[in-house]
């Protein structure tokens, strides 16, 4: 009996040590980013492999620009669009992440409601087809529907994401965010941290970071942005390469209005 127990307690001590090796990991990447620049993110380098995989070529276009290179217009757009509080909270904002888990529990609710409904209906479509010796009609497009998902996510959360996570949407994955975000709230400064976030977002099919987003939207460098442009790029980043295709949109100008109205309360780090 004692083999086997042995066993048990050897692997989960190696798993333990896996996890704490991991950790440590990601602790000594956040400290050297107090000074190193990444040269690029875990989400970027998957990026990379699926534009290369989809067209064959590397459309990339990235320049890093330190803090006092990126408009003042820029960060304060930002944040905000994007985290309004960014100066203030240690990384995480619970009770927005509580606003957006109730949220999307409801979408998820009505979703799934206007399935059942949707595949009664369809049910009832069919059996009226069978009997009149007709072809049933295929499923209804609202039984396949996907409620949008809301995010909570500051800019420290969405900067560890990009950093070093997948895409993968699971507790394990949002369990090691919340750690990495902490990390980075312990060892950065918050205006190191909103210039990492700056030059390594997406901004388009291909497009990181401030001054590329710059170029490729006003042909200008990233510290000449006007206050308006500086809000239509903050209105991209929730979806930029669905807003690349409509950078003018009514959506994107009313929007980057509302937000170039806030900017004077944004509060710089």
């Amino acid at each position: 009996m004692r083999t086997p127990m042995r066993a048990v307690w050897r692997i989960s001590a190696l798993i333990v040590l896996a996890g704490l090796s991991l950790q440590l990991y990601f602790l000594g990447r956040v400290a050297l980013m107090a000074v190193l620049n990444p040269e690029s993110t875990t989400f970027q380098r998957s990026e990379m492999r699926r534009i290369v995989a989809d067209t064959g070529t590397l459309l990339w276009s990235q320049s890093w620009r330190d803090a006092d290179q990126i408009s003042d217009h820029l960060k304060r757009a930002v944040i905000a669009s994007e985290d309004a509080n960014f100066v203030d909270h240690a990384g995480i904002e619970f009770e927005a992440l509580q606003n957006a888990w109730k949220k999307n529990s409801r979408a998820e609710e009505r979703a799934e409601r206007a399935r059942q409904a949707a595949l009664a209906r369809h049910e009832r479509a069919v059996q009226r087809a069978l009997k009149r010796g007709r072809t049933p009609p295929p499923p209804p497009a609202a039984a396949q529907a996907v409620p949008k998902v809301i995010g909570g996510s500051t800019i420290t959360q969405q900067l560890a994401k990009n950093l070093f996570l997948s895409k993968e949407r699971n507790f394990l994955r949002k369990g090691q965010e919340v750690l990495i975000t902490f990390m980075l709230e312990g060892l950065l400064s918050k205006e190191r941290i909103l210039t990492l976030y700056l030059n390594n977002v997406e901004w388009g099919e291909g497009v990181f970071g401030a001054e590329a987003a710059a170029h490729h939207y006003f042909r200008v460098d990233a510290d000449q942005l006007a206050p308006i442009q500086a809000a239509r790029l903050a209105v991209m980043l929730p979806a930029p390469k669905r807003f690349e295709k409509q950078p003018r949109s009514g959506y994107v100008m009313g929007r980057a209005g509302t937000i170039a109205a806030r900017m004077r309360d944004a509060e710089l780090p």
